[in-house]
């Protein structure tokens, strides 16, 4: 359990930092090749092909304008990294919720650049990769509003809740944990 934890930190830690996020051993796949590295650790706790998730993702803080955001990025980690521990990508199942200075992120080319001088969304093909394997990406309507965003702006795919916290609540009632990172 102390090394799971241990190495836990240390991702988080060093994905929160970019000079740190090419460390050796990390490595992208089995999934998504572009993005989500992470590194095989002698786990205490074994996941088993019969391990189920059904997790949501919590996205408040926006990327930097044409960079992918961290939280969609962590989304990709945890499949590569249960599915290079034997669970078949079918038993996982990961939600979305993005609201506040996010909510952009979500937004298609024509508004996100318009949003960030010009850039490229870099969370744009991340997003469609992901949701080629079954992730919603849900946007809170609240932040919406709020950053006069409407449906017609939003990435394919991506649903509108009426807010951040009834899509919580909702995916809740689904059987959905909350990831703390």
């Amino acid at each position: 359990m102390k090394t799971l934890k241990a190495a836990l930190f240390f991702s988080a830690f060093a994905f929160a930092n970019p000079a740190l996020a090419q460390l050796e051993g990390f490595s992208t796949g089995p999934v998504f090749d572009d993005f989500g590295p992470t590194a095989p650790v002698q786990s205490d706790i074994l996941v088993t092909p019969e391990t189920q998730f059904k997790i949501a993702f919590d996205v408040a803080k926006k990327a930097e304008p044409g960079k992918l955001n961290r939280t969609i990025e962590s989304a990709a980690r945890f499949i590569n990294m249960h599915v290079a521990a034997g669970v078949p990508v079918g038993n996982i199942r990961l939600a979305i919720i993005v609201h506040g200075g996010a909510s952009v992120d979500l937004a298609k080319q024509t508004l996100y650049g318009v949003r960030n001088d010009g850039a490229t969304n870099g969370s744009a093909n991340a997003i469609a990769a992901l949701q080629k394997h079954g992730v919603e990406f849900r946007l809170c309507g609240q932040s919406a509003a709020a950053h006069k965003i409407t449906n017609t702006d939003l990435l394919p795919g991506v649903k509108m809740d009426l807010s951040a916290m009834t899509g919580h609540a909702l995916l809740q009632q689904r059987g959905y944990t909350l990831n703390p990172f």
